[in-house]
């Protein structure tokens, strides 16, 4: 089953990054910045024609062999204790592409699914227009509420940037790792882009980004505020220059379990 994303930019809001200390155990104290109005873009996500395939009598091969792929990647999973079952749902979805130029500054763009616990897998490939620019990449968003609060994970070349939007403190801040560094290691994206496979993996209170297969980070989430929200694509600008942080991200699907 394939999902379109949502059409329209839905929010962008001020993050204050600066000296972010990727490999604490313990989130700094954020200078408290006023959330500033959403940004407008007049840019679309575009609609990728999905093509309908003509029924057949003979198994297809090819979707045989996929799914049972996703399956092998939900039952790594549960093995490995990431998540509760393997049992749920998977959801594909088209091809992304965006570019965003607006300096220290993220937006998302909505999918069409609500979850509580899942997984959210892609292939990222980025590039910055602009050699010495600030902390900026391609990401996911989750938990998203009907007043933006969120939480948003971003892949820069030398660190997973993970941030809890809440509209009670006004201001967005960085969730330090309770386990693992979240550091990487990339060539500046400005030279040549940069790619990664990128899984961000939610299973109650605990979230896991995963590099290229490898976990680099186990975070604590909140339990004061909702999981439940909406799933979304996200980019976050390093530079005002050119086109700022251009993102694509391709095999995008989600997992989520039955009932979760």
């Amino acid at each position: 089953m394939k999902h379109r994303i949502k059409n329209g930019i839905v929010l962008s809001i001020v993050l204050l990054i600066g000296g972010f200390p990727g490999c604490t155990t313990a989130s700094p104290t954020p200078t408290s910045t006023p959330i500033p109005p959403s940004a407008t873009n007049t840019a679309l996500p575009t609609d990728t024609p999905t093509a309908t395939p003509r029924p057949t009598h003979t198994p297809n091969v090819a979707a045989t062999q996929h799914m049972a792929e996703r399956k092998a990647e939900a039952q790594e999973y549960f093995e490995l204790g990431y998540i509760s079952t393997e049992r749920g749902r998977f959801i594909e979805y088209d091809d992304f592409e965006e570019e965003w130029a607006q300096l220290n500054w993220f937006q998302w763009w909505l999918l069409d699914d609500t979850a509580r616990n899942f997984y959210m897998s892609a292939h990222f490939k980025w590039s910055s227009a602009y050699r010495s620019a600030d902390t900026s990449g391609c990401g996911f968003a989750f938990g998203i509420q009907d007043n933006n609060d969120n939480y948003a994970v971003f892949l820069d070349r030398s660190q997973v940037v993970f941030i809890d939007t809440d509209q009670s403190y006004g201001y967005s801040r960085p969730v330090g790792p309770t386990r693992g560094t979240g550091r990487v290691k990339f060539d500046n994206p400005a030279d040549k882009p940069v790619e990664a496979d990128f899984t961000l993996i939610v299973s109650d209170a605990y979230a896991y980004v995963l590099v290229d297969g490898e976990v680099v980070g186990e975070y604590t989430l909140a339990q004061s505020k909702p999981m439940r929200g909406y799933l979304g694509l996200t980019m976050l600008s390093g530079t005002n220059k050119d086109y700022g942080t251009r993102c694509e991200m391709t095999n995008l699907h989600v997992w989520i379990p039955y009932g979760g």
